[in-house]
């Protein structure tokens, strides 16, 4: 048991890593600018992206030290959010440039945003449920609070 703890402690302290990681590159060096994919309007994505960043690394710092259910279904609720957010702004402000390639990577990326998008407002459904189903679980116990 306290091995499956411990493999979920390093898994949050990953993801945590991963994720100052990404806000150092797309914010420090190089920075997102010297991406020759991406324009100016990405400027328009990027508060957006780092408060996602931010918010896994704070979720998976939470999880670290607690990962009961209903802090994870809080947490990952709150994490799904912010990244549907960041893909309605993407595919609104679409800041790429594929004009320099023959195949038509506009359309594959779209196809991509549409692909996520759907996936996340599924994810979305499904920790609502857990949310709901974890409320319920503990209303119907004696002396039982939503929120225990």
């Amino acid at each position: 048991m306290a091995l499956r703890v411990w493999a979920r402690r390093v898994g949050y302290a990953t993801a945590a890593f991963i994720n100052v990681v990404i806000l150092y590159v797309i914010n420090v060096r190089p920075g997102w600018h010297n991406a020759p994919l991406l324009t100016d309007a990405a400027a328009q994505v990027l508060v957006l992206v780092n408060l996602s960043l931010l918010a896994g690394i704070g979720a998976n710092a939470v999880y670290f030290v607690t990962d009961g259910p209903w802090v994870k279904t809080v947490g990952d609720l709150t994490t799904t959010t912010i990244g549907l957010a960041v893909l309605a702004r993407t595919w609104q402000v679409f800041p790429f440039d594929f004009t320099a390639w023959t195949f038509n990577w506009a359309l594959m990326a779209r196809i991509v945003l549409v692909v996520a998008l759907i996936g996340t407002a599924v994810a979305l459904v499904v920790q609502s449920v857990t949310l709901l189903r974890l409320a319920m679980s503990n209303l119907g116990r004696p002396g039982g609070h939503a929120l225990r």
